[in-house]
């Protein structure tokens, strides 16, 4: 059966253009050109993929309400935006709101769908049985990670982490005291970010786990190198 991707554009043109492009990769693709409309398709039935625009007719910022609603909603649903809107702190905001990637308009399809294929590499890698069962099970300290079940508790809270945030947690606590860099970030999750998304993915993962735990600080920045998982008491 195909995957099911959603695109939530509001110029028909150009929606058409990405549905296309999609449909001929082998995916099924479904439009709605406003919040409203999307977000009652989503009550009925999610999909496994949804490409959101910032901008959705009269509502300025309708792609980050929906992307709100749809991540209360669905915690682990992939959410890509795709906008005309390239300021970073547009991308921060849809980053904070728990997008897995944030991509704008100038990108070539075949980067866009290298992006999609990628992220569907991940959350397969996710659900596909392991052979070693340590190797789905990380614990570190206060960290528990589980990826068969898809998810991260620190002191036995679970934690709210995205597709994208979970991959990333997981590389950095893998080998503690190890700096990763971008790259390497990168390819652990399976994703091509810039440095600005991924600095975006570090500052709201330390902020989910400040909210469990205020004190929390087991993400080092090494400047100029990357990010390593530290102890916490070092």
């Amino acid at each position: 059966m195909p995957r099911h991707i959603v695109i939530v554009e509001d110029e028909v043109a150009i929606a058409a253009n990405y549905q296309e492009a999609l449909q001929r990769q082998g995916f099924q693709v479904s439009h709605y050109i406003d919040r409203p409309s999307a977000l009652q398709a989503f009550n009925e039935a999610l999909p496994d993929l949804a490409i959101i625009d910032v901008g959705l007719g009269e509502e300025i910022e309708g792609g980050f309400d929906l992307c709100r609603q749809l991540r209360a909603q669905a915690p682990q649903l992939p959410i890509i935006f795709l906008t005309a809107r390239d300021s970073e702190l547009d991308m921060i905001s849809g980053l904070r709101l728990g997008a897995d990637d944030y991509l704008t308009k100038d990108i070539s399809q075949a980067h866009m769908l290298a992006r999609i294929v990628a992220l569907f590499r991940r959350m397969d890698a996710l659900q596909e049985p392991e052979q070693d069962a340590e190797e789905n099970c990380l614990q570190r300290g206060a960290l528990d990670i589980n990826l068969d079940r898809m998810h991260a508790r620190w002191q036995e809270q679970l934690l709210d982490l995205t597709v994208t945030e979970l991959w990333i947690v997981h590389a950095l606590a893998k080998h503690p005291g190890h700096v990763k860099n971008r790259q390497q970030l990168m390819d652990a999750a399976n994703v091509v970010l810039d440095d600005n998304t991924i600095t975006s993915h570090i500052k709201r993962i330390r902020k989910k786990f400040q909210q469990i735990d205020p004190e929390f600080r087991c993400i080092a920045t090494a400047y100029g190198m990357g990010y390593r998982w530290q102890e916490a008491s070092e």
